[in-house]
């Protein structure tokens, strides 16, 4: 291979390397995004975004991240920002028309869809991840539609309905769309990674319950052993489930196979965002009235970082 080559490849691998260190993180009463350096947890930039950011999803490429813009307390927000995470900088924002106060979103995995709720409209869109042309929009009977999370086949997608206590369930092949009870102020949402469960948080109860992904019935509900689970997340083995309990400032860690609490995490405040390193070794939790991100070993359970990234730091993504 020739010198010119060996050095191209060399510099192409230094950047990917680079973007897949990326932890993105949404600062909600800032109206923009931080870029983390995830090993020295550096702030690599800040970029604006819409009003009212509140969710991102990056592409599996690690090439685009996707920005849900809320809205104020007293306007929707009706557009999604796109950032460029090689360049580092805002790429486009997308225009979503009559539907506002869009909120969870994904990025299909061959990166050419990109599923968000409209919350205002109860309904989710499926747009084109490139162009942000609104492909479908599916009418969901649950009020509202705040969190959503696809199966691994991503033959459906499960939308966390907090006003109306209950989960919306699309099945992408069909289009048909259902309702399954769980627990008062639904929100907190996630699938495990073997597509056969989907765990969903009860704010007001303080519950989580267990869906069967198979026949889309409730199996098990239980404490969730802190109060408020606002955020839920399987690690990337699926052996455990993280929860973020806003009202009582804790982590808690449940064993998904006998549903019981492992440990508890106290917090210096109350946070929201949840997220998993790809590897699974670190967790990163959104401490909102802190404004910090704090990085917890997975293993040993100790807080061993604080970010500063801004105001109400929130919905956050891995660049892949």
């Amino acid at each position: 291979m020739k010198r010119a080559s060996i050095l191209a490849l060399a510099v192409a691998l230094v950047a990917t390397a680079a973007v897949a260190e990326t932890l993105i993180v949404v600062n909600k009463w800032d109206n923009e995004v931080a870029l983390v350096d995830a090993s020295t947890y550096e702030v690599l930039k800040k970029l604006v975004t819409g009003s009212g950011p509140h969710e991102v999803a990056a592409s599996p490429d690690g090439s685009l991240a996707y920005v849900t813009n809320y809205g104020g307390s007293f306007w929707g927000g009706d557009t999604l920002t796109v950032i460029d995470l090689k360049k580092k900088a805002v790429k486009a924002t997308f225009d979503l028309g009559s539907y506002s106060r869009p909120h969870g979103l994904w990025v299909s995995r061959d990166a050419s869809r990109l599923w968000v709720t409209a919350e205002s409209d109860e309904v989710v869109l499926e747009l084109d991840a490139l162009t942000g042309k609104i492909l479908k929009a599916w009418k969901t009977p649950g009020a509202g539609g705040h969190m959503l999370a696809p199966t691994p086949d991503e033959r459906k997608l499960y939308v966390a309905n907090p006003a109306g206590g209950d989960v919306t369930v699309i099945d992408r092949q069909t289009d048909s769309v259902q309702t399954i009870q769980t627990g008062s102020s639904t929100e907190g949402i996630d699938v495990s990674p073997d597509g056969r469960e989907v765990w969903v948080g009860s704010n007001a109860g303080s519950t989580l319950t267990v869906i069967d992904v198979a026949t889309d019935e409730v199996v098990a509900s239980f404490s969730c052993g802190g109060q408020v689970p606002i955020r839920v997340k399987f690690s990337p083995d699926g052996k455990q489930v993280w929860v973020s309990n806003n009202g009582s400032q804790t982590v808690t860690i449940l064993d998904t196979r006998s549903r019981k609490v492992l440990d508890t995490i106290e917090l210096p405040g109350h946070p929201v965002g949840l997220l998993f390193a790809l590897d699974g070794r670190r967790v990163f939790v959104g401490v909102v009235t802190e404004n910090r991100v704090v990085v917890i070993d997975a293993e040993t359970k100790e807080i061993n970082a604080s970010i500063a990234t801004g105001a109400r730091p929130d919905g956050m993504a891995w660049a892949q």
